[in-house]
């Protein structure tokens, strides 16, 4: 299956600890597509903010058990990327219309 770089990045993912990372380390949090790699992240980040990644790293996470009444559900599982720009790079500002 051939994902497109607009498919690979679902969304920022943007909690206290991804802003602090953000602000320190220059890492970057996306919710990415679950059949991505760190190559295809890599690509997808480099293409569409026009920056340059110095790593990624990847996280799965499955789906929580839910219950609804007597029947229980599950969540859907969902990928985390964790993407350091290397030194020197500009930075990707999420607000910047705003």
């Amino acid at each position: 299956m051939k994902l497109e770089h607009t498919d690979i990045i679902v969304a920022p993912f943007i909690t206290e600890k991804s802003t602090d990372l953000k602000d320190q380390q220059q890492t970057l949090c996306f919710k990415v597509h679950p059949l991505a790699n760190k190559i295809m992240v890599k690509e997808a980040v480099e293409t569409l903010f026009k920056t340059h990644v110095d790593s990624v790293r990847l996280m799965n996470f499955k789906g929580k058990e839910k219950r609804y009444g007597r029947f229980t559900g599950r969540r859907p599982g969902w990928k985390k990327a964790y993407v350091k720009l290397k030194q020197g790079a500009k930075m990707i500002e999420y607000f910047e219309v705003v």
